[in-house]
């Protein structure tokens, strides 16, 4: 049974996709803890209501993990006094910046040729891979990180969707949160006043049209099969996630058993 979302939430202004990991279970019957690990879209745009709410969180440490094409488009995040904000790329700028120019500038012909027959899922599971595969030296310094003492620490990328739902799927799994809980978890970032807004410079007049929004939304949606994609490379490579974590991103037993502490009630 997975941890309903609190009513209690807050609907931020100018931050989209924030919410507190807090309550969902680990196989062993423990939950995750709340007020430890927040998960949000980028910062860049937060209000002066959003900044105080943020700042109210008690916050250590802010992890960063758009790239500098990133920063460029929206802008860096808003100070908070007192938090550490590591910027930790999870993407390389250069790779597909001419795959994202044409998102936001091509027309139909383009995007069909580009997105159509399920090229654009197959483009998103690819990235899932690629990072679990080349972005072990990030995510083993985001848990180590996590261990010593960057709680209470929030996540987050430009949607909050991809690369930080990676890095908050990889803490879960560490501690030992359900598969099916950790899956759940990714997929509120669907919800409606969470998703990434779709920005287009096309003026064309079906710049937003109902085939144009149908060809983009597996760049913008959560699907499980992307998730999923993640977990079967972690197995395909190292066989397991215990060996994942102890080979791949350098955890040991001891350094797992401090995150449990830190995380889980």
């Amino acid at each position: 049974m997975t941890q309903q979302i609190p009513s209690t939430e807050p609907e931020l202004t100018g931050v989209r996709n924030f919410r507190d990991v807090g309550g969902l279970p680990t196989v062993d019957g423990r939950r995750v803890r709340h007020g430890v690990l927040f998960r949000s879209g980028h910062l860049a745009h937060a209000t002066d209501e959003d900044a105080a709410f943020l700042s109210s969180l008690g916050l250590h440490t802010i992890f960063d993990f758009r790239n500098a094409a990133d920063h460029k488009l929206e802008g860096p995040d808003v100070e908070l006094p007192g938090v550490l904000n590591v910027n930790l790329p999870l993407s390389d700028p250069a790779d597909g910046a001419e795959f994202w120019k044409l998102v936001r500038d091509g027309d139909l012909d383009q995007l069909r040729a580009l997105l159509d027959d399920g090229k654009g899922a197959g483009r998103m599971i690819a990235s899932y891979r690629r990072i679990i595969k080349d972005r072990t030296a990030e995510h083993s310094r985001v848990l180590h990180a996590l261990a010593e003492d960057s709680v209470p620490v929030l996540m987050h990328c430009a949607a909050g969707k991809d690369r930080a739902g990676l890095s908050v799927a990889i803490t879960l799994l560490t501690v030992g949160v359900e598969r099916e809980a950790i899956v759940a978890d990714y997929l509120e970032s669907n919800a409606k006043h969470r998703r990434y807004k779709v920005h287009r410079s096309s003026r064309a007049a079906n710049a937003y049209s109902p085939e144009v929004m149908e060809l983009l939304s597996p760049l913008f949606d959560a699907r499980a099969e992307y998730l999923q994609a993640a977990f079967d490379t972690i197995e395909e490579t190292w066989g397991d996630v215990d060996t994942y974590l102890e080979q791949g991103l350098k955890i040991t037993p001891e350094i797992r058993e401090r995150l449990r502490q830190r995380l889980l009630d």
